[in-house]
């Protein structure tokens, strides 16, 4: 018994080391969601990689006028993803918990 209860506490405080918070996922996307910071964070590098990519050939292209397509894409995304944080969050600390209690299915 006293070994179930170690290991919950266990789970318990690996989860806290390592769940997300939504407030920072909102804080990252506020000062750097242009590069994709609220998506590296929250897990989703890959996207955050293009997001990052695309805002720094927007940013070299907009001499040419291009650039701010792209800038202006990308900005939109990022605001898309406003609404979005709260769900990834929600998804990558329900997948934690199942992860590190080993019960329940993937989301």
């Amino acid at each position: 018994m006293t070994n179930n209860i170690g290991s919950d506490a266990q789970s318990m405080m690996l989860f806290e080391a390592n769940k997300k918070s939504v407030g920072v996922t909102y804080l990252l996307w506020f000062f750097l969601g242009g590069v994709g910071g609220h998506r590296f964070y929250s897990g989703k590098s890959g996207s955050g990689a293009v997001m990052l990519i695309l805002m720094l050939i927007g940013i070299a292209t907009s001499f040419f006028g291009v650039g701010f397509v792209l800038i202006g894409a990308v900005s939109l995304w990022a605001l898309i993803d406003a609404f979005l944080i709260p769900g990834w969050i929600r998804l990558y600390n329900t997948n934690l918990v199942a992860r590190l209690g080993g019960a329940g299915p993937r989301l």
